[in-house]
């Protein structure tokens, strides 16, 4: 996962904040520079017009980009303390810049907020390690089973693609017997982490539209009722 993905996964930008925060304009999105280490590096970061966030981290000797920043092997003293202060620089924008959403994705945002209007439940998170929110669990309010699980997975663990692509995952309860079937749907796929005889994972990103999703998620309520 890129460094600014872990800052921001799931932090949205308000555009007003970043302009009193010193982002300028520019012709695709916002733009906000600032020199760091006694100015023997410069930050750049970018926020595009639908909200996605780019950076760079240039070291001033040669005017080029801080290559061993990214490099995952690299974990030197002074590379870490590279790499430890851009991070407080992207933290500090979130700070000052975003609000908190509970998932990644906007669809998984989406579909919690379909969720609690329809059944008045909203997602807690008993795995939280206090750094990071892993798994959103939607209980039913009177007996606390779950009736769905959003989780941030590797799309490779469903798909068996090599890319470290990250998505947000549902995880429903259906039928037996149609189950075979549904795998057959775009963005449906045998459970993840749960029992596959009972359970389906249904990837949040714009497969399935939302009214398809709410479908599956009211079949998992209803089979999943004391």
């Amino acid at each position: 996962m890129k460094i600014e993905e872990s800052v921001f996964e799931r932090k949205r930008f308000v555009p007003e904040k970043l302009i009193a925060f010193g982002f300028s304009q520019n012709g695709e999105g916002l733009f906000y520079s600032r020199a760091f280490l006694d100015g023997e590096f410069v930050a750049e970061v970018g926020v595009s017009r639908d909200g996605v966030v780019s950076g760079r981290v240039i070291d001033r000797m040669n005017d080029e980009e801080y290559a061993p920043l990214r490099a995952e092997g690299m974990r030197g003293a002074y590379v870490s303390s590279v790499r430890a202060a851009y991070v407080g620089i992207l933290e500090e924008i979130a700070r000052a810049c975003c609000y908190e959403v509970c998932f990644a994705s906007d669809q998984a945002n989406r579909i919690a907020g379909l969720v609690k209007e329809r059944y008045g439940v909203l997602p807690d998170f008993p795995f939280d390690d206090g750094k990071d929110r892993t798994a959103g669990v939607f209980r039913h309010l009177d007996s606390g089973k779950w009736f769905g699980l959003i989780m941030r997975v590797k799309k490779s663990v469903l798909t068996g693609e090599t890319a470290p692509t990250k998505i947000d995952v549902m995880n429903l309860k259906a039928e037996p017997s149609v189950i075979p079937e549904l795998w057959k749907t775009d963005g449906v796929y045998p459970a993840y982490h749960m029992n596959r005889k009972y359970w389906i994972s249904v990837a949040l990103d714009g497969r399935l539209t939302d009214e398809g999703a709410m479908e599956l998620i009211d079949e998992s309520f209803r089979l999943t009722k004391k």
